[in-house]
C-alpha cells in the first residue's frame, strides 16, 4: 500500500511539471479592440522627426479629433477589405485592388503610392496602374517581418517627404494642399498595416504600439496583428524611446553650450558689470605665501606692541 501510494504521488507530481522541448516565448500583447466600452485614444501630432529636411509641422494645425471612426465592429462590413481607409488625413491604408482602382485615386487625391512587397518583382500590375494616376510611386521589399523593421524609418520619411513636398508646391501656386498616401500590400492587413502603425507612433505625440494598432483597427478592422508583429511594433517603440532620449539629452547639451558662450561673450564685452561689488569694510586676511618678514605693526593695538618689545621671538636656534 506504501509502494501504491508513493507510485501515485510521484505520478501527481510530474502532472504539474511537464517539461517541453520549445523554446520560450515573450508574454502575449492584448490589444483591446474597438468596441463600443473602448475609448478611442486621442490623436495629436508631435514635433515630427526633428532635424529632417522635410518641415511638416503644419500638420499641427490639423484638427485630428473626429476623425477614427468609432463602433467599427458594429458597422463593419465584409466588402470593405476590398478598400482603403483613411487612417489620418494625409494617410491611407488598403489592399492591392485599391492601389489597382484608378478612379478611387482620383477621387481620393491620393498624390503618393507606397506599396510594402516581399520581393522586387512582385505587384507590378498595381504600381503600373498608380503610376498612371499618381505622381509619385515608391515601394519597399521586406520578405519577412524581421526585414520589415529596419524599413520603417525609411517609410517614415517618404511620407512625411512626400507630404511636405506637396506643401511647398501648392503654396506656391496659392493654394496650399495636402499631400495624400496610400499605404498597400497584398492584403493591406498585414505588412502595410504595420508601416502604417509604426508611422502613428513616431508622428504622434506619445503614441505607443498598443494604441497605433487601435487606431488602425478602429479604422480599418480587417487589419491582422499577430504576435510577430506585435512584438515587432513593441521593439521598435523601445527603439523609438530611445532616439528621443537621445535627441533631448543633446538638445539639453547644445542649449546650455549656447548659455555658457553667451556668459562668456558678455564677460568679454562688459567685463566690469558681471564682477563682484567690493566692501571697503572688509579687512584682507593674511594669507599663507605671505613674507615672513611682512610688518604686522601697522594697524596693531599698542598694548601688543609693548608686549613683545625686547623679545625673541624665533621658535628655534641653530645650535
Amino acid at each position: 500500500m506504501e509502494d501504491l501510494a508513493m507510485t501515485d504521488t510521484v505520478h501527481a507530481h510530474k502532472a504539474y511539471h511537464e517539461y517541453t522541448l520549445r523554446l520560450p516565448t515573450p508574454p502575449k500583447i492584448v490589444v483591446p479592440p474597438p468596441t463600443l466600452a473602448t475609448d478611442v485614444p486621442e490623436l495629436h501630432v508631435s514635433s515630427v522627426n526633428p532635424g529632417e529636411e522635410s518641415d511638416t509641422n503644419f500638420l499641427k494645425e490639423l484638427d485630428l479629433k473626429s476623425i477614427i471612426t468609432k463602433n467599427t465592429l458594429v458597422d463593419w462590413a465584409y466588402e470593405r477589405r476590398r478598400q482603403a481607409q483613411m487612417i489620418l488625413p494625409w494617410l491611407y491604408l488598403g489592399p492591392l485592388t485599391a492601389a489597382k482602382d484608378r478612379e478611387w485615386l482620383k477621387s481620393a487625391g491620393i498624390t503618393m503610392v507606397l506599396a510594402v512587397r516581399s520581393r522586387h518583382n512582385s505587384m507590378m500590375g498595381a504600381m503600373q496602374a498608380a503610376r498612371e494616376v499618381c505622381p509619385h510611386v515608391e515601394s519597399v521589399e521586406a520578405p519577412t517581418y524581421f526585414d520589415l523593421i529596419g524599413q520603417l524609418p525609411h517609410t517614415t520619411r517618404l511620407i512625411n517627404s512626400h507630404v511636405a513636398k506637396i506643401r511647398r508646391m501648392t503654396e506656391a501656386s496659392g493654394s496650399p494642399q495636402l499631400g495624400k498616401v496610400l499605404v498597400f500590400c497584398e492584403s493591406g492587413n498585414e505588412k502595410s498595416a504595420t508601416v502604417v502603425a509604426a508611422y502613428l507612433m513616431e508622428i504622434l505625440d506619445d503614441f505607443d504600439f498598443i494604441k497605433a494598432m487601435q487606431v488602425c483597427q478602429a479604422q480599418r478592422f480587417c487589419v491582422n496583428f499577430d504576435d510577430s508583429i506585435k512584438n515587432i511594433l513593441q521593439n521598435y517603440w523601445d527603439i523609438l524611446l530611445a532616439r528621443r532620449s537621445v535627441a533631448n539629452s543633446r538638445s539639453e547639451l547644445l542649449n546650455s553650450t549656447a548659455l555658457v558662450n553667451g556668459l562668456q561673450q558678455l564677460t568679454q564685452q562688459n567685463p566690469q558689470q558681471l564682477q563682484a561689488p567690493q566692501n571697503p569694510r572688509l579687512k584682507t586676511k593674511r594669507s599663507l605665501d605671505m613674507d615672513d618678514d611682512t610688518d604686522m605693526s601697522d594697524g596693531a593695538e599698542p598694548s601688543d606692541v609693548l608686549r613683545f618689545t625686547g623679545r625673541d621671538v624665533t621658535p628655534f636656534m641653530d645650535s
